[in-house]
């Protein structure tokens, strides 16, 4: 098993997505060799303030169990959105 586990983050990031995204990162983190969440969001379009929540949310849970978070794939204007809010320092990106 690989200690890197891939969220698939939607097209279109809202609260609509909350409680999959939930159920999906809380799986990861149950998981005893994950060492590594990577949020991919190549096919990400759009997210608002509640997906920034939701992640924010997950950084904290992730690195109360040493769990790294990082973000891949991010372009347009959902990296835009995710450099405004200053995510890269929370987020390591790839």
């Amino acid at each position: 098993m690989s200690e890197v586990r891939v969220l698939h983050v939607p097209q279109r990031f809202d609260f609509s997505q909350h409680k999959t995204f939930t159920e999906q990162y809380s799986a990861m983190l149950e998981e005893k060799l994950c060492q590594k969440i990577l949020m991919d969001f190549s096919r990400t379009e759009y997210l608002d303030s509640s997906a920034l929540g939701m992640m924010v949310l997950l950084n904290k849970k992730a690195k109360a169990q040493n769990i790294r978070v990082s973000i891949k794939g991010a372009k347009d204007n959902a990296r835009d959105i995710l450099l405004i809010a200053n995510f890269e320092k929370l987020f390591e990106f790839e």
